[in-house]
C-alpha cells in the first residue's frame, strides 16, 4: 500500500460502520464528503470522492458473502485522503493474517473502472473466505 508522503501532516482518522445494505450507501457518501470538505478539495473532487465511495460500497455489498456490516476508514492528511472500504469479515481476520491475492471482482467492469478514473490510487482484494477490501487515495491538488 502507498505510504503517506513525508511532508504530509496527519489530520485525523474517522471510522464508520454501516449496515451492508444499499439504502445505507448514502450515509457513507455524506460522511466522506464531510471529511473531504475539511481538506482543500474542489467541489468537483468531492463529487468524485462521493461517487467512488458509493461504487466501492456497492462492490463490497455485492461481494459481501453475508457480511452484516461495511467498515469505512478515512485517513485525512494535508496531502491526501485515504479511504478503506471493507466488509466486516475482512477486519475480523486479524492484523497478523496475510492479505489475500487480488482476485477478480464479480461484475467489476464499470465500478472498478469508475473508481480508478476518479481516484489517484486504488488497491483491492476479494477473497471468499476473508472478505473484500478496497483502498482508495485522492491527493490534494492532483
Amino acid at each position: 500500500m502507498n505510504q503517506p508522503e513525508p511532508s504530509s501532516e496527519h489530520l485525523g482518522t474517522v471510522e464508520l460502520r454501516i449496515p451492508s445494505k444499499p439504502e445505507w450507501v448514502a450515509v457513507a457518501r455524506l460522511a466522506v464528503a464531510a471529511i473531504a470538505n475539511r481538506l482543500p478539495f474542489s467541489v468537483e473532487e468531492i463529487e468524485d470522492l462521493k461517487l467512488a465511495i458509493a461504487e466501492a460500497c456497492t462492490i463490497v455489498i455485492q461481494q459481501g458473502g453475508g457480511s452484516q456490516a461495511i467498515d469505512i476508514t478515512c485517513d485525512a492528511s494535508t496531502s491526501h485522503l485515504r479511504v478503506e472500504v471493507r466488509d466486516h469479515r475482512y477486519r475480523d481476520r486479524g492484523e497478523s493474517a496475510k492479505r489475500p491475492a487480488v482476485m477478480a471482482v464479480e461484475g467489476e467492469g464499470l465500478g472498478i473502472f469508475l473508481i480508478q478514473a476518479l481516484m489517484d490510487d486504488l488497491e483491492y482484494s476479494v477473497d471468499p473466505q476473508f472478505g473484500t477490501e478496497l483502498v482508495m487515495t485522492k491527493r490534494v491538488g492532483a
